[in-house]
């Protein structure tokens, strides 16, 4: 498994999109954004799009930081375990907006008071991204939140596709065949359906394609992987029927034509 950018599209038709925000954020900072199938790009059709700012931003601005080991209360986003990346995911989200997007919640690191040397980056909102910025492209790792817009199912889809990466997705409405559109068309390795990441929880083959690595682990095909498989083949009722070679095809052969209609019909049979 070679890493994400894992796409949430999320309809216009949802029944609830207070409770889809709060699935969102959880994917997206959960382990402060350092997971693997964490949700790196919210891509979100016209209407959902408006009530998602509406929500997000000020949950998102209202998120602290700090070490739950020590304040067991009042904490939402740990460190990371390291800052090596903040340089870079400070450039992208600059970048991002000289391209357009609107920063609504952090967009640095963070010197935390009481824990000074903590590798900290504050929870970041940035919404009208587009596919061809960078910062939609690379596999962030960190508590940034990415909305993206998209006019219909078909233009979220190709958004979803967008990048090197096929790892996990999710997908959020009430159309089956509008659910079912998005889960056939995306290329990914796992998608969840109105949840996220459950076919973790629940240890279903795990793994992705493109550019996010290839075989699988869990599950029986994970299992299978672990295997060096032996094909063995035999007569079922060797009594009444057993392997011999027709007189046309026995070397040497008679006649060319007879040995190749006897192979022709021999294919068409199969």
């Amino acid at each position: 498994e070679l890493g994400g950018k894992d796409a949430a599209i999320v309809l216009d038709d949802v029944r609830d999109l207070k409770k889809v925000a709060s699935i969102l954020l959880r994917g997206v900072f959960q382990s402060a954004g350092q997971n693997c199938i964490g949700i790196e790009r919210v891509v979100a059709l016209p209407k959902s799009y408006r009530g998602l700012i509406q929500l997000l931003a000020p949950r998102i601005r209202a998120l602290r930081v700090g070490s739950a080991l020590d304040e067991e209360e009042g904490v939402d986003i740990g460190a990371a375990i390291s800052d090596v990346g903040f340089d870079r995911l400070e450039r992208l989200i600059k970048e991002a907006v000289g391209q357009g997007a609107k920063l609504l919640a952090g967009g640095r690191r963070y010197t935390h008071s009481k824990y000074p040397k903590g590798h900290y980056f504050q929870p970041t909102l940035l919404v009208d991204v587009t596919p061809s910025m960078r910062i939609a492209q690379e596999e962030l790792f960190a508590p940034i939140f990415v909305l993206m817009p998209a006019a219909n199912v078909d233009d979220a889809i190709s958004i979803a596709n967008s990048t090197e990466y096929g790892l996990g997705a999710s997908v959020f409405g009430t159309s089956t065949n509008d659910l079912n559109k998005v889960v056939e068309e995306v290329r990914v390795g796992m998608v969840s359906v109105n949840d996220f990441a459950v076919y973790y929880a629940v240890q279903l083959p795990f793994g992705g394609v493109k550019g996010s690595g290839y075989g699988r682990f869990a599950g029986e095909e994970g299992l299978r992987a672990l295997c060096n498989t032996k094909a063995v083949c035999r007569d079922r009722f060797p009594a009444l029927l057993s392997t011999a070679i027709p007189r046309p095809l026995d070397y040497p052969i008679q006649s060319a034509r007879k040995a190749w209609e006897m192979c022709v019909g021999i294919v068409e049979l199969g």
